[in-house]
């Protein structure tokens, strides 16, 4: 199991967002967290790279182990669990530096710094992100010159640039048009191969296509897990239901 949430409560200062989540994420999978805005879907998937520390009244307690060591225990680094849980936001944050630079980024700052291994890093990144075909001649030319789209991707290069186990998606496609969000689709499906990946999103079209496993959050409460196939063809609780027929949310 790669991820494993026991009894999970988190909020700031005195608002409750997460109740007593428990939940398992295998490893080498797509895991979609789903439900209306406001149900703690982001607020838990901050809490698997613990990007919710950054809020000095984020407070919590119970266990999100990764590969059984509980990431909330004393002896964590958290720049080595950033390190290993990487994050692609809602949207699309290239640096404004150079394309090749962006992906560099983060080996420089673990201390890499030489250029041929850099480099073989930067290509095979891009490769897997599924762009390096469309920049391999303007490596060097600004990322902010890129379409929205081919941002999205770059941030997923500069993420995997790193080697992490598992990548946080908050939302990756909600400002992408239709084709764009096409590959970033694809791009997932490829990218499990290698990595374990947690994805929020709003539109259930896109969690039935692209995920293995599904969360259904509501009120701060995972109200339904399982294989995607079963949340979406046969729900077992009533809320999961409404929910997916659209009755609410």
């Amino acid at each position: 199991m790669k991820i494993e949430v026991n009894h999970f409560n988190a909020g700031f200062g005195n608002m409750e967002i997460l109740k007593d989540i428990n939940l398992k994420i295998p490893k080498h999978s797509v895991t979609a967290l789903i439900g209306p805005s406001g149900c703690g879907k982001s607020t838990f998937l901050r809490s698997i790279n613990r990007m919710n520390d950054l809020s000095r009244d984020f407070c919590c307690n119970g266990d999100i182990l990764i590969n059984s060591m509980n990431i909330y225990g004393d002896e964590i680094d958290v720049v080595d669990l950033r390190k290993n849980v990487g994050m692609v936001f809602q949207k699309a944050n290239p640096f404004p530096m150079s394309i090749y630079d962006n992906v560099a980024y983060g080996l420089r700052i673990h201390g890499i710094h030489d250029d041929y291994e850099i480099s073989k890093v930067v290509e095979k990144s891009l490769k897997q992100a599924a762009l390096w075909e469309e920049v391999e001649d303007k490596l060097f030319e600004s990322a902010l010159n890129l379409s929205g789209g081919q941002q999205q991707r770059l941030c997923i290069a500069r993420t995997i640039a790193v080697n992490p186990d598992i990548i946080l998606m908050d939302e990756p496609c909600s400002a992408l048009d239709p084709i764009s969000t096409l590959k970033i689709e694809e791009l997932i499906s490829e990218l499990k191969k290698d990595y374990t990946i947690v994805l929020v999103t709003h539109n259930m079209q896109q969690a039935k296509r692209s995920s293995d496993y599904t969360a259904f959050f509501l009120n701060g409460e995972v109200i339904e897990s399982g294989l995607t196939r079963n949340i979406f063809q046969n729900p077992q609780e009533i809320k999961t239901q409404d929910y997916i027929m659209g009755r609410f949310g």
